[in-house]
């Protein structure tokens, strides 16, 4: 699978920003490593989910696009939806929560994109996003469960590894497991020996018991920090590689995630 990250990179190289991979003296000694980060920070939108969203809309053919493409997202894959498809010149739609914060909900709507509001309480966000697919020929580009997506977030970790070069170890964060199977199939192409490790909040620990058990385990809204990382469970296109490439699952308390974001905040310099 690794060819489709190559590819993936092909076709946004031109469009998503290569962010930076920064260091800091202080992390290596804490860590007794030498420590890269991957500043995904700096992407379009805020966030790496750019690179899946414009890979995926992309092969979509003229017809799709302007028959519109549906997503169902209150943060950043709904931004990078809403910008893809600007971009691309498609119609998107986003089914997003009526109690979304204001900020999210400008910044997608200030994307051209059409947003759908629902109630969380009683709506099931994919079952809304399906039925107005099925009722008026959207294409749907999920938030993670999809092979384009996973491919196209797989090109940070390719990014990485060229210009740090060979590593020991990659850290990965996991919500529903699109940027972890993308950087471990890329982390198998480019550098079979390094091990690839996803990481989830202590709270949010449903790939990690999926990882160690081998049967899907889900968690219904975690009350964490790190709300990148919520999703319930991992897809049926991401747990399968999830099993298959990753070497292991790790998981970290809230207190820890908020020490080390004042650290970087702080000496990141």
């Amino acid at each position: 699978m690794f060819d489709t990250v190559q590819a993936a990179h092909e076709r946004i190289k031109a469009v998503a920003h290569r962010t930076p991979v920064m260091t800091a003296r202080t992390l290596d000694q804490r860590a007794g490593a030498q420590v890269f980060l991957k500043c995904e920070n700096f992407q379009r939108v805020g966030a790496f989910k750019f690179r899946g969203a414009y890979n995926a809309i992309s092969q979509l053919s003229d017809a799709e696009r302007a028959r519109g493409v549906i997503t169902y997202s209150s943060g950043n894959h709904a931004q990078a939806v809403a910008l893809a498809c600007q971009m691309l010149g498609a119609r998107a739609i986003i089914v997003m929560p009526q109690d979304a914060p204001v900020i999210k909900r400008q910044a997608t709507g200030g994307y051209g994109a059409q947003i759908v509001f629902y109630d969380q309480a009683t709506g099931d966000r994919r079952a809304i996003a399906e039925g107005l697919a099925a009722e008026h020929g959207y294409t749907i580009v999920p938030p993670y469960d999809h092979v384009n997506i996973v491919a196209g977030q797989g090109t940070a970790a390719l990014e990485l590894y060229q210009d740090a070069g060979p590593l020991d170890a990659l850290l990965v964060p996991c919500g529903g497991g699109g940027l972890l199977s993308g950087s471990a199939i890329a982390a198998r192409g480019l550098c079979p020996d390094c091990r690839v490790i996803g990481i989830e909040p202590e709270v949010a620990d449903d790939a990690t018991r999926s990882f160690r058990t081998g049967t899907l385990h889900t968690v219904s809204n975690p009350p964490t920090i790190a709300d990148g990382t919520r999703t319930p469970y991992l897809g049926d296109v991401t747990f399968p590689l999830v099993l298959e490439y990753v070497d292991d699952m790790q998981t970290v308390t809230e207190t820890a995630i908020i020490n080390a974001v004042r650290f970087l905040f702080y000496r990141m310099k």
